[in-house]
């Protein structure tokens, strides 16, 4: 089946409320890892994944940093408007750069309430916290669709971006945890190796790395490699439509340096195991980027970007190691050190895996394109798998359990 005829509906499971995770496991790394290779199934805990990783592979984990993406707001008359900081306006060139703003910025957000906020009414918060005190004031800009423009502008004018939502906001737990945010959050909603600020939620899969598993890796001769995809809200966005083809994908940024290029090239001929759905679009998008420098030689960095379909529909016979040496040699020639871009790739049943041959991740929610990216890379198995850890007690969603899925 064609890839744009795909139904939602066929990837389905009935998923209890009482199996979703809503608080981490008191350590990382003891969650339940089931491991899926040669089409058998076993379960251990994520602190011995080592045993279960190909020898000499290399592990690519996604190093982005969730930003306390909500904020809130008391009108005079006693209402609270809730601000969801989605990304940046398209004024900015990447998300980094709308992050290091002092003074002023301009967000996408979605807001709660905001048949209580008047056009023209500014939004105002006092902050003090003990190294500083400052006023946040929010203006409302502009409307389209359920996405709001909004100014936010601060006092504290030495302050960033990043520092003023790390000092005024709150971690935005995804929608099916039925709580509000806690102390813990602030840590365990985080990778031990979070590092680029730019994410409304987690890449949950690297939410189970500790130090001692780091170390395990390396004493194993598995190396590890960071790149960056800022996990949007999008995520979280409901497929509603009957086909694939009138799904929309949402964009998300990726941002990838030019050794990292480099050295997942080196890595071909061995197994290249994404650490969550995050780094393996990443991953994979970096192949498909390839290739449109290959068909285009004369692309310039700001028409480089990966559409819904296109890793179905490029004229296309490359292989990874050409289709990477074609995007460094491409860098090279723009003086990129790194690519900063976005994706929209849409991976489903029938996608051909070009890079990645291992996938660690959570188990995700029925009808989602998560999901659909799991049945892509085992196939049908998918439904034996998540069978096996409805019957065994694993724990579901972002702070549940795992998964190792080997492809050979």
């Amino acid at each position: 089946m064609f890839a744009k005829d795909i139904s939602i509906f066929d990837f389905t499971y009935t998923l209890d409320p009482s199996r979703i995770a809503h608080h981490p496991v008191a350590e990382r790394d003891s969650s339940k890892l089931l491991v899926y290779r040669n089409q058998q199934i076993t379960e251990d805990i994520y602190r011995n994944i080592d045993n279960y990783l190909p020898a000499s592979s290399l592990l690519v984990l996604n190093d982005t940093r969730v930003v306390e993406a909500r904020l809130l707001f008391q009108k005079p008359s006693g209402g609270m408007i809730e601000i969801f900081c989605l990304e940046p306006h398209a004024q900015y060139k990447d998300i980094t750069t709308a992050m290091t703003e002092r003074s002023s910025v301009m967000w996408m957000c979605l807001i709660g309430g905001a048949s209580k906020w008047k056009s023209g009414q500014l939004l105002q918060q006092t902050i003090d916290t003990n190294n500083h005190t400052f006023v946040l004031t929010a203006r409302f800009i502009d409307k389209k669709d359920d996405r709001f423009t909004i100014e936010l502008s601060w006092s504290a004018t030495e302050l960033t971006f990043a520092e003023v939502l790390h000092l005024a906001g709150n971690i935005p737990l995804p929608p099916y945890i039925k709580r509000s945010a806690e102390a813990v959050d602030a840590e365990r909603y985080q990778t031990t190796y979070a590092n680029a600020d730019g994410s409304v939620a987690a890449p949950t899969a690297g939410l189970h790395f500790t130090k001692e598993i780091f170390d395990r890796l390396r004493a194993r001769n598995i190396t590890t490699a960071f790149l960056t995809l800022h996990v949007g809200a999008g995520t979280f966005k409901p497929v509603k439509a009957d086909r694939m083809l009138e799904h929309e994908m949402h964009a998300e940024f990726i941002d990838v340096t030019l050794n990292s290029v480099k050295n997942i090239i080196e890595k071909l001929n061995s197994d290249i195991v994404a650490v969550g759905t995050t780094s393996l679009r990443t991953l994979e998008s970096l192949y498909w980027l390839g290739v449109k420098t290959i068909n285009n030689i004369g692309l310039i960095p700001d028409q480089l970007r990966l559409e819904q379909w296109d890793a179905y529909e490029l004229a296309n016979d490359s292989s990874p190691d050409a289709a990477l040496q074609s995007l460094i040699n491409w860098m090279e020639r723009n003086d990129l050190t790194k690519l900063v871009t976005t994706t929209r790739l849409l991976i489903v049943p029938g996608y051909n895996f070009k890079i990645v041959t291992g996938l660690v991740t959570n188990f995700h929610q029925p009808q989602s394109t998560l999901l659909l990216l799991v049945a892509a890379f085992i196939g049908e198995d998918w439904r034996k798998v998540y069978d096996h850890a409805l019957n065994n007690n694993f724990r579901f969603l972002s702070y549940g359990d795992g998964c190792l899925f080997l492809r050979h």
